[in-house]
C-alpha cells in the first residue's frame, strides 16, 4: 500500500506518495488553481482529498463521490507535517461508507 505525505518546507507545501509528488488530478475534477492545503475546509484541501483518493483507490467517480465527506474528516484534521498509510485511507473510508463518518480518524503527525 501507498503511503503518502505532507509537508511545509520554507519553499512552500510538498506532498509526495511513496516519494514522488502527488499530482493534482486536475483531469479528474478542478477545485481549485491554488494546488493542495490541508488543516482546514476549503477547495484547497479538497483538491488534495481528490488526489489522495483518485491515487488510492483508482476510481475516479468513486474519489469524486467521497473527496468531500474525506475532506471534512480527514484532510481539515491532517497537522502542518503528516503521514497517511493507505490501511489508514482504508479505514476512513470504510468510516464514511459505513455511514460512521464520525469514526474517520485523521493520522498522527510526525515529528
Amino acid at each position: 500500500m501507498s503511503t503518502f505525505e505532507g509537508k511545509r518546507t520554507i519553499d512552500g507545501l510538498v506532498v509526495t506518495v511513496d516519494g514522488r509528488r502527488l499530482d493534482e488530478h486536475y483531469d479528474v475534477k478542478r477545485y481549485t488553481t491554488w494546488g493542495f492545503e490541508w488543516t482546514y475546509e476549503g477547495d484547497s484541501p479538497q483538491q488534495l482529498a481528490l488526489a489522495i483518493l483518485v491515487e488510492h483507490l483508482g476510481d475516479k467517480a468513486r474519489a469524486v463521490d467521497l473527496c468531500g465527506a474525506f475532506m471534512r474528516k480527514v484532510v481539515a484534521n491532517l497537522d502542518n507535517d503528516w503521514v497517511l498509510s493507505g490501511a489508514e485511507i482504508d479505514q476512513a473510508i470504510a468510516d464514511l461508507e459505513g455511514g460512521r463518518g464520525n469514526a474517520a480518524r485523521a493520522p498522527t503527525a510526525r515529528r
